[in-house]
């Protein structure tokens, strides 16, 4: 993993469990201006462990490592290989309470997004706690309709592959349609023809970091 990534562990609790962690801070962090939006970029099963220089794969993380500049403050934690991000949703809420408190960071301008295992950790997260994300991009993961209420004030942008077998398509589009139905502010973009892999086309996308970066909790509060 390359210089501008950072390797941190959270002591969650006294029994031994922690969470390895990749940081990222933007260009400038240090002189301004600030604070800074955070970005929580949940991987998929397959990066699940100890390594996280596997988190260099997909996404943000993959992004930074090859040179790309993000105007966010990235934390990517990594899932223990015998758990799942919808198991982990407190433990990811005290470690972005513990990086706010460590960094410079806008609590207006927080952000969610995953891919797959993290796609669905990513509504469970948003739905856990709609009121401390400004916004929350999942890709190709399966979120619960029941939540939809939970999330009806939070923008949310979905993607996912038409042509996925691995998590099908209907998973997201029926969450796109119970959002719908109690008004919240969704976007969703269906990929035709693609697969399972909708994430690289989603991050490689400047308009996707745009939306996030135009979403903020306190422009949704005077609305």
């Amino acid at each position: 993993m390359s210089a501008p990534v950072q390797h941190h562990r959270f002591a969650v609790d006294e029994d031994g469990n922690d969470l390895g962690y990749a940081l990222s801070l933007p260009d400038g962090y240090d002189e301004g201006p600030g604070p800074w939006p955070l970005l929580l970029f949940l991987h998929g099963a397959m990066e699940r462990g100890e390594d996280l220089d596997a988190l260099a794969v997909h996404g943000p993380v993959r992004q930074i490592a090859t040179g790309a500049k993000l105007p966010f403050v990235v934390v990517a934690p990594q899932c223990p290989a015998h758990s799942s991000w919808v198991a982990e949703v407190s433990t990811l809420a005290a470690l972005v309470e513990d990086v706010a408190r460590t960094y410079w960071i806008d609590p207006d301008r927080r952000y969610v997004t995953g891919l797959s295992m993290g796609g669905t950790g990513a509504w469970a997260l948003a739905a856990r706690y709609p009121r401390r994300f400004a916004a929350a991009v999942p890709i190709c993961g399966s979120g619960l309709t029941e939540a939809a209420p939970r999330l009806a004030a939070l923008p949310v942008w979905a993607f996912h592959g038409g042509e996925d077998d691995v998590i099908p398509v209907a998973h997201t589009e029926r969450m796109v349609e119970a959002l719908r139905e109690v008004g919240g502010p969704v976007r969703f973009t269906r990929y035709p023809g693609v697969g399972h892999d909708s994430w690289t086309r989603t991050y490689d996308d400047p308009e996707v970091y745009a939306w996030l970066l135009a979403q903020s909790r306190q422009a949704r509060s005077a609305g």
